[in-house]
């Protein structure tokens, strides 16, 4: 079928493959959490990885390369497979340097990008027992599983006084030129917290936070973001104000304020 005449019932299936993937997922990664013989590398981005990513992200890949064979994959270990216009987007652990530490707040990015549009995205956090998933116009929701969920909804704030804003590296944007405006921003917030990662999003998405931006990241960061943020009634864009995750950064609003945000954090990169 014709990508214009895909609708939303046409990732009906894809979602609850994410969902059945992400089950036996979230089993690899916490029989590895606090594990005392994890092993952890550092990267030559000067990253961490674990055998649990790697675990993960072999697991996600295989289920995929059988279930959906003419779809590519994009994941932050084993790079891209395939050429196909839809592309399955994967971090394995997102929050490895929690995960390494034993903080709880990591979670397992899915998402499906058709064309450039994402249209699927699913974030489990199974220490946090919590989950987060969206498809094109079916809304976003939380909750253990597909039939047992709670419709999400951004929060109604409307003036930046009011709002409360998540953030994470605060050396990110003294790099990127763009730390007076991001001060500016705390400043006029009502308040301001670095829940960081996936879980400022989910926030975002959830009503209990109405701004959340990061000043680097890659397209496995925020692919699964996307479609929840956004079903939720909220805005992704980059910094520069281009919709989805394409741009190496983003911002994440209540949709009322995200011309604000821009306003303060969209500066050029120095």
């Amino acid at each position: 079928m014709p990508v214009a005449a895909m609708t939303k019932d046409n990732y009906a299936d894809d979602l609850r493959l994410a969902h059945v993937i992400a089950d036996q997922v979230d089993s690899i990664t916490m029989s590895r959490y606090r594990a005392l013989d994890l092993k952890v590398e550092t990267k030559p981005d000067l990253t961490p990885v674990s055998d649990a990513d790697r675990a993960a992200e072999d697991f996600i890949r295989n289920q995929l390369a059988r279930a959906r064979t003419r779809d590519a994959i994009v994941g932050e270990e084993y790079g891209s497979a395939g050429n196909g216009a839809r592309r399955w987007i994967v971090d394995p652990i997102d929050g490895t340097k929690n995960f390494v530490r034993g903080v709880p707040v990591w979670a397992t990015l899915i998402a499906l990008a058709d064309g450039e549009e994402v249209v699927v995205g699913l974030v489990s956090a199974p220490a946090l027992g919590r989950r987060w998933w969206a498809a094109k116009g079916s809304g976003a929701w939380t909750g253990k599983s597909l039939a047992s969920a709670t419709r999400m909804s951004v929060s109604g704030i409307s003036d930046v006084h009011d709002a409360s804003f998540s953030y994470a590296s605060i050396g990110g944007w003294e790099e990127r030129g763009s730390l007076d405006g991001f001060l500016d921003l705390t400043r006029a917030c009502a308040r301001t917290r670095g829940y960081g990662d996936f879980w400022s999003y989910m926030l975002v998405a959830d009503g209990a936070v109405d701004i959340a931006a990061e000043p680097e990241l890659e397209v496995y960061d925020m692919a699964a973001l996307v479609p929840i943020v956004t079903e939720a009634g909220g805005r992704f864009t980059s910094l520069e104000g281009a919709p989805g995750p394409w741009g190496g950064n983003a911002v994440a609003t209540n949709g009322a304020l995200h011309d604000v945000a821009l306003r303060y954090l969209g500066t050029p990169q120095a």
